[in-house]
């Protein structure tokens, strides 16, 4: 159940029996009226735009058209107002047993409440996280975990089919830098003096990796040349990071359902079949760049390289794929792994990025956009900075990682679940101050405090409940009377209820997670107020003591929050609590 997709229903059957009547035009498009909360929640229970979106196609005046579709609403039983306001916008107010029903329904329906058939089983890839594999995740991935993980779980509520992806770096330079200094931690496992230097990776984490190479060899590779060693050891210590990578992304509860290996896109003719692909359009060509906008690089010079055409697909340059040398660009084996994912017949690809990939938007979505002739839209999320603070300080930099905070650093701290409610509590594309201290404060500022402590103390009342001997299971809270849920504050959190289905549908259709974040603390918000109201006004209270079937009403209320907050929940990857400690 959708109130507000039925009510929106109702005006479009409205809007439909006006044009019967040749009250409005026949040849309308109703794309766009919508029927969603007032932005003043005085101005009525929900409001629609339908006159306002509709008068310059109609020919005639908004307020014409709004007055006219308020006496065909007004008919309706659930509708106990229609106010035209301003120049045409329409305030509905919605007779009590409207929100009577949205709560019975959430205890019928459950954890389904809100789940959407939107995505229409639509195939979705999500790929997130893709880190280097050159050492532990640090802050920076943590953020684009939660909110990738956060936002694949959202698309599958809304009834897409989803997958989860972790691209593995392991076909560039880094790799080869991480062997090398994996190289020197096993010297050093030999008892030999080393020195990190030329970018190598000084980080405690490849002490054991070090050792592990040792037991495997022995002393096979100590002072032989690289050439000796280097294949064997980029192999295992990219096995080792992925296998430390699996692990910090399991403290966070996410699974992933692929990982893909950039190495295996070289010497497979996977990199020649997609630039194949290109050519075949007219796209590929032998040219030189313009040199960078700004100060040119003083080892900068005309060159000519094998070119994309990425401008032909909305980039604002065209992008070099093969250098002079005839070595592929990073952006060639790029291009070929998303070409990957469009044979895969996706039908939405999602990159969760880092704030510096930022440049890189344009161009991977017009190579994806050529690649699969327009049919398959790419969504790029980018994640900013996380600065993270203790005691009003930054926080310092992790020992174990060399030059970093690291995910273990910051679950360690505070754990799985306030981290990445916290996570989410900006939008990706915002900077986000993550402060050790306020997270675990115990108040209204702390978000998934209020959150979780809304989700407690609801159990709290459920149990005290089973404690006094009046059942409180969902079936028998469905059947309660609810005919006496007449106070502003218990019709705001029902209200608020009702909006749960819109606002997975809304967060789902923008790839906004943190959407479902901030509904949550309006929802816990409106539970608290009622719970304080309940101090004041007894009648409120959410057991009646010796009163069995005025509770279970109240209770119905309680429990239908409850399994919001827990779907909610659920998406962002949060358990709830039933007990605050």
């Amino acid at each position: 159940m959708n109130l507000f997709a039925d009510i929106r229903s109702l005006v479009l059957d409205a809007l439909t029996a006006m044009q019967g009547e040749g009250t409005l035009p026949a040849d309308l498009d109703f794309a766009n009226v919508a029927v969603e909360p007032p932005r003043d929640a005085g101005h009525g229970d929900m409001a629609t735009n339908a006159a306002m979106v509709l008068a310059k196609p109609a020919g005639m005046k908004p307020r014409d058209i709004a007055d006219a579709l308020a006496a065909k609403l007004a008919d309706d039983a659930r509708i106990t107002s229609a106010e035209v306001a301003g120049p045409g916008f329409l305030n509905l107010r919605l007779d009590p047993s409207a929100w009577a029903g949205v709560v019975k329904t959430v205890l019928t329906e459950g954890a389904d409440y809100g789940r959407s058939d939107l995505g229409a089983g639509k195939k979705v890839n999500v790929e997130y996280v893709s880190a280097n594999p050159t050492g532990p995740l640090h802050v920076g991935h943590t953020r684009g975990a939660v909110f990738g993980d956060a936002l694949a779980s959202l698309l599958a509520y809304a009834g897409y089919d989803v997958t989860r992806e972790y691209y593995i770096n392991d076909g560039g330079a880094q790799v080869d830098v991480l062997a090398r200094s994996v190289y020197l931690r096993y010297l050093e496992a030999h008892g030999q003096e080393v020195t990190f230097e030329g970018g190598t990776y000084p980080g405690d984490y490849l002490i054991s990796v070090g050792e592990a190479l040792k037991s495997k060899v022995g002393d096979a590779y100590v002072d032989q040349p690289e050439e000796v060693w280097l294949d064997d050891v980029r192999e295992m210590a990219t096995e080792a990071m992925m296998e430390l990578i699996r692990v910090d992304l399991g403290m966070l509860g996410v699974q992933m359902d692929r990982f893909f290996s950039e190495k295996s896109l070289y010497g497979t003719g996977k990199i020649e079949k997609a630039i194949e692909r290109l050519d075949a359009q007219g796209l590929i060509y032998r040219g030189v760049l313009e040199p960078p906008k700004g100060k040119v690089p003083e080892d900068w010079e005309p060159r000519e390289q094998t070119l994309f055409k990425s401008t032909e697909h909305g980039d604002d340059v065209d992008r070099p794929i093969k250098k002079s040398d005839g070595s592929w660009t990073y952006f060639a084996p790029d291009i070929a792994y998303h070409y990957d994912k469009v044979e895969r017949d996706y039908d939405l690809l999602i990159d969760v990025f880092g704030a510096d990939h930022g440049g890189y938007v344009k161009r991977m979505k017009a190579a994806v956009s050529a690649l699969s002739n327009g049919r398959v839209p790419l969504d790029i999320k980018l994640t900013q900075l996380v600065r993270l603070f203790k005691n009003g300080e930054p926080f310092k930099m992790s020992k174990r990682a060399g030059t970093f905070i690291t995910l273990r650093d910051v679950v360690d701290e505070v754990g799985p679940d306030v981290t990445r409610f916290v996570m989410l509590t900006r939008k990706n594309d915002a900077p986000l101050d993550f402060d050790f201290d306020k997270v675990l404060e115990q108040s209204r500022e702390n978000p998934v405090f209020y959150v979780q402590y809304a989700h407690a103390r609801i159990c709290s009342v459920l149990r005290k409940a089973g404690g006094e001997g009046i059942a409180h299971d969902d079936a028998t809270l469905a059947a309660a009377d609810l005919s006496g849920m007449t106070d502003e504050a218990e019709l705001a959190l029902a209200r608020k209820i009702a909006e749960w289905p819109r606002l997975v549908e809304t967060a789902a259709r923008t790839n906004e997670p943190h959407r479902v974040a901030f509904y949550l603390y309006e929802l816990a918000s409106d539970l608290h107020s009622l719970w304080n109201r309940g101090n004041e006004k007894p009648e409120l209270r959410f057991l009646q003591e010796g009163k069995p079937a005025e509770t279970q009403p109240k209770l119905a209320l309680a429990r239908a929050t409850a399994v919001v907050i827990s779907a909610g929940l659920a998406i962002l990857g949060v358990t709830p609590a039933e007990e605050m400690r």
